[in-house]
Protein backbone atom coordinates (compact mmCIF):
# COMPACT_ATOMS: atom_id res chain seq x y z
CA UNK A 1 0.00 0.00 0.00
CA UNK A 2 1.37 3.42 -1.09
CA UNK A 3 1.31 6.07 1.27
CA UNK A 4 2.19 10.53 1.20
CA UNK A 5 4.02 12.20 3.43
CA UNK A 6 5.20 15.80 3.30
CA UNK A 7 8.07 16.72 5.17
CA UNK A 8 8.27 20.80 5.79
CA UNK A 9 12.17 21.85 6.65
CA UNK A 10 11.77 25.53 8.29
CA UNK A 11 15.28 27.08 8.34
CA UNK A 12 16.74 29.90 9.40
CA UNK A 13 16.74 31.31 5.20
CA UNK A 14 15.14 28.89 3.59
CA UNK A 15 11.85 26.76 4.20
CA UNK A 16 11.64 23.59 1.98
CA UNK A 17 8.63 21.35 0.93
CA UNK A 18 9.22 17.90 0.23
CA UNK A 19 5.67 15.69 -1.08
CA UNK A 20 6.22 12.19 -1.67
CA UNK A 21 4.48 8.67 -1.83
CA UNK A 22 6.71 5.78 -1.05
CA UNK A 23 5.34 2.24 -2.50
CA UNK A 24 5.35 -0.86 -0.34
CA UNK A 25 8.80 -1.21 -1.70
CA UNK A 26 10.38 1.56 -0.10
CA UNK A 27 10.03 3.02 -3.65
CA UNK A 28 9.80 6.80 -3.24
CA UNK A 29 7.72 9.36 -6.15
CA UNK A 30 7.88 13.04 -4.94
CA UNK A 31 5.21 14.89 -5.99
CA UNK A 32 6.19 18.63 -4.71
CA UNK A 33 9.92 19.39 -4.06
CA UNK A 34 10.52 23.21 -3.34
CA UNK A 35 12.39 25.84 -1.30
CA UNK A 36 11.01 29.50 -0.20
CA UNK A 37 13.66 31.98 0.83
CA UNK A 38 11.75 33.57 3.45
CA UNK A 39 14.43 34.55 5.53
CA UNK A 40 12.98 34.05 8.70
CA UNK A 41 16.17 35.02 10.72
CA UNK A 42 16.36 38.64 8.33
CA UNK A 43 16.20 41.38 10.54
CA UNK A 44 16.07 39.56 14.20
CA UNK A 45 18.17 37.09 14.29
CA UNK A 46 21.20 39.60 16.23
CA UNK A 47 18.34 40.60 18.52
CA UNK A 48 16.99 36.66 19.11
CA UNK A 49 13.43 37.52 17.74
CA UNK A 50 11.54 36.94 14.76
CA UNK A 51 11.11 40.90 13.12
CA UNK A 52 7.46 41.42 11.96
CA UNK A 53 8.19 40.91 8.21
CA UNK A 54 10.11 37.38 8.24
CA UNK A 55 7.05 36.52 10.78
CA UNK A 56 4.42 37.37 7.77
CA UNK A 57 6.14 36.05 5.44
CA UNK A 58 6.77 32.64 7.29
CA UNK A 59 3.13 32.48 7.82
CA UNK A 60 2.17 33.27 4.13
CA UNK A 61 4.61 30.71 2.93
CA UNK A 62 3.23 27.90 5.41
CA UNK A 63 -0.36 28.68 4.05
CA UNK A 64 0.68 28.05 0.60
CA UNK A 65 2.47 25.03 1.76
CA UNK A 66 -0.78 23.67 3.57
CA UNK A 67 -2.72 23.87 0.27
CA UNK A 68 -0.52 21.72 -1.24
CA UNK A 69 -0.85 19.13 1.50
CA UNK A 70 -4.24 19.31 1.03
CA UNK A 71 -4.21 19.19 -2.78
CA UNK A 72 -2.33 15.78 -2.29
CA UNK A 73 -3.91 14.11 0.56
CA UNK A 74 -0.91 13.84 2.41
CA UNK A 75 -1.69 11.55 5.42
CA UNK A 76 1.57 12.36 7.54
CA UNK A 77 2.86 15.87 7.84
CA UNK A 78 5.89 16.48 9.79
CA UNK A 79 7.41 20.36 10.20
CA UNK A 80 10.34 20.91 11.62
CA UNK A 81 11.64 24.06 12.77
CA UNK A 82 15.31 24.81 13.64
CA UNK A 83 17.76 27.29 15.13
CA UNK A 84 15.90 30.52 14.20
CA UNK A 85 12.93 29.27 16.08
CA UNK A 86 14.78 27.41 18.69
CA UNK A 87 16.39 31.01 20.22
CA UNK A 88 13.57 33.24 19.37
CA UNK A 89 12.16 35.21 22.12
CA UNK A 90 8.80 35.14 19.98
CA UNK A 91 9.41 31.41 18.77
CA UNK A 92 6.39 30.15 21.01
CA UNK A 93 4.11 32.78 19.97
CA UNK A 94 5.39 31.90 16.27
CA UNK A 95 4.52 28.24 16.44
CA UNK A 96 0.74 28.86 18.41
CA UNK A 97 0.02 31.04 15.23
CA UNK A 98 1.51 28.92 12.70
CA UNK A 99 -1.39 26.32 13.69
CA UNK A 100 -3.98 28.83 13.92
CA UNK A 101 -3.22 29.92 10.88
CA UNK A 102 -2.66 26.69 9.49
CA UNK A 103 -3.41 23.83 11.53
CA UNK A 104 0.38 22.55 10.90
CA UNK A 105 1.94 21.68 14.14
CA UNK A 106 5.89 22.04 14.08
CA UNK A 107 8.14 20.57 16.29
CA UNK A 108 11.21 22.62 16.89
CA UNK A 109 13.88 20.74 17.46
CA UNK A 110 17.07 20.57 19.05
CA UNK A 111 20.64 21.04 17.27
CA UNK A 112 21.48 17.03 18.38
CA UNK A 113 18.02 15.72 17.22
CA UNK A 114 18.97 18.38 13.99
CA UNK A 115 22.41 16.66 13.58
CA UNK A 116 21.08 13.43 13.93
CA UNK A 117 18.29 13.66 10.76
CA UNK A 118 20.64 15.51 8.43
CA UNK A 119 23.07 11.73 9.26
CA UNK A 120 20.12 10.05 7.87
CA UNK A 121 19.48 12.22 5.21
CA UNK A 122 22.69 12.26 3.82
CA UNK A 123 23.25 8.61 4.56
CA UNK A 124 20.01 7.59 2.20
CA UNK A 125 21.54 9.61 -0.62
CA UNK A 126 24.49 7.11 -0.96
CA UNK A 127 27.73 9.82 0.04
CA UNK A 128 29.02 7.85 2.38
CA UNK A 129 30.68 4.16 2.59
CA UNK A 130 33.17 3.14 5.14
CA UNK A 131 35.57 5.52 5.13
CA UNK A 132 35.09 8.30 8.40
CA UNK A 133 33.47 11.43 6.66
CA UNK A 134 32.85 14.71 8.33
CA UNK A 135 28.97 16.40 7.50
CA UNK A 136 28.44 19.73 7.19
CA UNK A 137 25.31 21.23 6.65
CA UNK A 138 25.17 25.40 6.65
CA UNK A 139 22.15 26.81 7.51
CA UNK A 140 21.27 30.15 8.17
CA UNK A 141 21.43 30.24 12.12
CA UNK A 142 23.25 26.84 13.03
CA UNK A 143 26.06 24.72 11.19
CA UNK A 144 25.54 21.14 12.00
CA UNK A 145 28.92 18.31 11.89
CA UNK A 146 28.71 15.21 12.27
CA UNK A 147 31.65 12.94 12.29
CA UNK A 148 30.17 9.31 10.93
CA UNK A 149 30.59 6.42 8.00
CA UNK A 150 27.46 5.10 6.90
CA UNK A 151 26.81 2.51 9.73
CA UNK A 152 27.65 4.90 12.44
CA UNK A 153 27.56 8.65 13.57
CA UNK A 154 30.41 9.17 15.82
CA UNK A 155 30.14 12.32 16.99
CA UNK A 156 27.70 15.16 15.82
CA UNK A 157 26.93 18.46 17.36
CA UNK A 158 25.57 21.99 16.41
CA UNK A 159 26.80 24.90 16.43
CA UNK A 160 25.10 28.68 16.33
CA UNK A 161 26.98 29.84 13.63
CA UNK A 162 24.78 30.00 10.33
CA UNK A 163 25.82 32.06 6.86
CA UNK A 164 23.22 34.82 8.30
CA UNK A 165 24.81 35.42 11.76
CA UNK A 166 28.08 35.11 10.10
CA UNK A 167 26.69 38.01 7.48
CA UNK A 168 25.50 39.74 10.52
CA UNK A 169 28.96 39.94 12.02
CA UNK A 170 31.24 39.51 9.17
CA UNK A 171 29.95 41.05 6.13
CA UNK A 172 30.24 44.91 6.68
CA UNK A 173 31.34 45.76 3.01
CA UNK A 174 31.25 44.10 -0.56
CA UNK A 175 33.32 42.52 -1.97
CA UNK A 176 34.08 41.21 1.88
CA UNK A 177 37.07 42.68 2.96
CA UNK A 178 40.17 40.24 3.47
CA UNK A 179 40.52 41.58 7.11
CA UNK A 180 36.74 40.35 7.74
CA UNK A 181 37.27 36.86 5.80
CA UNK A 182 40.29 36.69 8.32
CA UNK A 183 38.49 37.78 10.99
CA UNK A 184 35.53 35.42 10.22
CA UNK A 185 38.06 32.25 10.52
CA UNK A 186 39.44 33.20 14.10
CA UNK A 187 36.03 33.37 15.17
CA UNK A 188 35.48 29.68 13.60
CA UNK A 189 38.61 28.30 15.22
CA UNK A 190 37.47 29.70 18.66
CA UNK A 191 33.99 28.43 18.47
CA UNK A 192 34.69 25.35 16.87
CA UNK A 193 37.08 24.10 19.30
CA UNK A 194 35.05 20.81 20.23
CA UNK A 195 35.13 20.05 16.90
CA UNK A 196 38.90 20.27 16.27
CA UNK A 197 39.39 17.74 19.50
CA UNK A 198 36.71 15.36 18.47
CA UNK A 199 38.74 15.58 14.23
CA UNK A 200 41.70 14.82 16.35
CA UNK A 201 40.28 12.14 17.57
CA UNK A 202 38.41 10.19 14.89
CA UNK A 203 40.25 11.66 12.04
CA UNK A 204 37.85 11.95 8.72
CA UNK A 205 39.42 12.17 5.73
CA UNK A 206 36.45 13.40 3.39
CA UNK A 207 33.78 16.31 3.51
CA UNK A 208 30.35 15.72 2.80
CA UNK A 209 28.59 18.85 2.58
CA UNK A 210 24.21 18.77 2.07
CA UNK A 211 23.35 21.92 2.42
CA UNK A 212 21.68 24.30 -0.50
CA UNK A 213 25.51 26.23 -0.41
CA UNK A 214 27.11 23.21 -1.41
CA UNK A 215 24.42 22.26 -3.90
CA UNK A 216 24.58 25.81 -5.56
CA UNK A 217 28.50 25.40 -5.55
CA UNK A 218 28.30 22.21 -7.12
CA UNK A 219 25.35 23.94 -9.72
CA UNK A 220 28.00 27.00 -10.26
CA UNK A 221 31.30 24.08 -10.84
CA UNK A 222 28.68 22.34 -13.51
CA UNK A 223 27.65 25.70 -15.47
CA UNK A 224 31.73 26.78 -15.64
CA UNK A 225 32.02 22.98 -17.30
CA UNK A 226 29.23 23.51 -19.74
CA UNK A 227 26.60 21.35 -17.80
CA UNK A 228 23.69 23.21 -17.34
CA UNK A 229 20.80 20.19 -16.49
CA UNK A 230 22.22 19.97 -13.19
CA UNK A 231 19.76 22.69 -11.67
CA UNK A 232 16.70 21.02 -13.02
CA UNK A 233 17.57 17.17 -12.64
CA UNK A 234 19.86 17.62 -8.57
CA UNK A 235 21.80 14.00 -8.09
CA UNK A 236 21.31 13.00 -4.67
CA UNK A 237 25.17 13.07 -4.79
CA UNK A 238 27.77 14.68 -6.26
CA UNK A 239 31.50 15.63 -5.85
CA UNK A 240 33.14 19.08 -5.86
CA UNK A 241 36.83 18.02 -7.17
CA UNK A 242 38.43 20.44 -4.47
CA UNK A 243 40.57 22.76 -7.07
CA UNK A 244 37.27 23.59 -8.62
CA UNK A 245 36.03 24.74 -4.86
CA UNK A 246 38.68 27.06 -4.24
CA UNK A 247 38.65 28.34 -7.99
CA UNK A 248 34.29 29.34 -7.50
CA UNK A 249 35.82 30.51 -3.68
CA UNK A 250 38.28 33.34 -4.28
CA UNK A 251 35.56 34.13 -7.04
CA UNK A 252 33.03 34.87 -4.79
CA UNK A 253 35.77 36.78 -2.17
CA UNK A 254 36.29 39.45 -5.17
CA UNK A 255 32.81 40.19 -6.77
CA UNK A 256 30.24 42.38 -5.45
CA UNK A 257 26.74 41.54 -5.41
CA UNK A 258 25.42 42.07 -8.70
CA UNK A 259 28.64 40.41 -10.25
CA UNK A 260 27.70 37.60 -7.98
CA UNK A 261 24.49 37.50 -9.23
CA UNK A 262 25.76 36.82 -12.86
CA UNK A 263 27.58 34.00 -12.15
CA UNK A 264 26.08 30.78 -14.03
CA UNK A 265 24.36 28.79 -11.58
CA UNK A 266 24.04 31.22 -8.79
CA UNK A 267 20.50 31.44 -6.92
CA UNK A 268 19.73 35.21 -5.86
CA UNK A 269 18.45 33.98 -2.65
CA UNK A 270 22.12 32.59 -1.87
CA UNK A 271 24.23 35.48 -3.54
CA UNK A 272 25.17 36.97 -0.04
CA UNK A 273 25.03 34.41 2.29
CA UNK A 274 27.26 32.44 0.72
CA UNK A 275 30.08 34.70 0.78
CA UNK A 276 30.67 33.59 4.42
CA UNK A 277 29.15 30.21 4.17
CA UNK A 278 32.36 29.71 1.12
CA UNK A 279 34.71 30.96 3.89
CA UNK A 280 33.61 28.71 6.28
CA UNK A 281 34.06 25.35 3.85
CA UNK A 282 37.65 27.26 3.54
CA UNK A 283 38.10 27.12 7.09
CA UNK A 284 37.34 23.66 7.53
CA UNK A 285 39.32 22.16 4.76
CA UNK A 286 42.26 23.63 5.86
CA UNK A 287 42.01 23.35 9.58
CA UNK A 288 41.37 19.46 9.00
CA UNK A 289 43.31 18.90 6.14
CA UNK A 290 40.36 17.47 4.23
CA UNK A 291 41.22 16.65 0.66
CA UNK A 292 37.65 15.31 -1.12
CA UNK A 293 34.05 17.05 -1.07
CA UNK A 294 31.21 15.01 -2.00
CA UNK A 295 27.76 16.49 -1.73
CA UNK A 296 24.26 15.13 -0.71
CA UNK A 297 21.55 16.80 -2.01
CA UNK A 298 19.48 15.01 0.86
CA UNK A 299 19.35 16.39 4.37
CA UNK A 300 17.15 17.11 7.07
CA UNK A 301 13.90 16.68 5.67
CA UNK A 302 14.70 13.35 3.95
CA UNK A 303 16.33 12.12 7.39
CA UNK A 304 12.83 13.08 8.56
CA UNK A 305 11.35 10.90 6.14
CA UNK A 306 14.19 8.15 6.54
CA UNK A 307 12.70 8.00 10.49
CA UNK A 308 9.28 8.17 9.63
CA UNK A 309 9.65 5.15 7.45
CA UNK A 310 11.23 3.37 9.93
CA UNK A 311 8.50 3.97 12.66
CA UNK A 312 5.42 3.40 10.35
CA UNK A 313 7.51 0.31 8.84
CA UNK A 314 6.22 1.16 5.46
Amino acid sequence: MKKCFALIDMGTNTFHLLITEVDEGGQQHDFVKTKVPVRLGQGGISNGAIAPEAYERAIRTLKDFRRQVDEHEVETVRAMATSMVRNASNGDDFIKDIFKWTDIQVEVIDGDKEAEFIYYGVRSAGVLDEQTSLVMDIGGGSVEFIICNKQEIFWKRSFEIGAQRLMDQFFKQDPIAPENAEAEKVYLREKLQPLTEAVAQYKPKVLVGSSGTFDTLCDIDAQSKGDSSRQQNQPAASVLPIDDFYQIHHDLLRKNHEERLAIPGMLEMRVDMIVLASIAVDFVLEAYNLQEIRVSAYALKEGVLQKVLEDERV
